[in-house]
């Protein structure tokens, strides 16, 4: 069995960056140099994260996406500091894990004791 970090973080985080790059591209027109700055990633796992060899695996709810979509918008417009960036992102992690994606496509896991459920 694994654990309910090493699931987000080996399928979850990557599906979250992937969504976040292209958003960052087609909707807020950054380059993927942009991106990697923002999200504090190289050019090259921009480019993968965007042409779907990383993180494609994963299918959000529009619900999900919606949440991706705002961290977005914050990110291209608000100037996050890095301690923001990482409380946005675990936001939406959380976001995910209450939306029942983690019980659906691993169903013998909990919801982190990490995040805790009530923040």
């Amino acid at each position: 069995m694994k654990p309910t970090c090493e699931i987000m973080v080996q399928r979850v985080l990557p599906a979250i960056r992937a969504v976040l790059a292209r958003e960052l591209m087609n909707e807020h027109k950054c380059t993927q140099q942009q991106v990697a700055n923002l999200l504090g990633l190289s050019r090259a796992a921009v480019s993968q994260y965007v042409s779907e060899k990383r993180g494609a695996e994963v299918g959000f709810s529009e619900n999900t996406n919606e949440e991706i979509r705002k961290f977005a918008f914050c990110l291209a417009t608000d100037g996050l500091t890095p301690k923001q960036k990482v409380k946005r992102m675990c936001e939406v992690c959380k976001h995910v894990q209450k939306s029942g994606w983690l019980y659906k496509n691993a169903p013998e896991v909990g919801y982190c004791i990490l995040c805790g459920e009530d923040d």
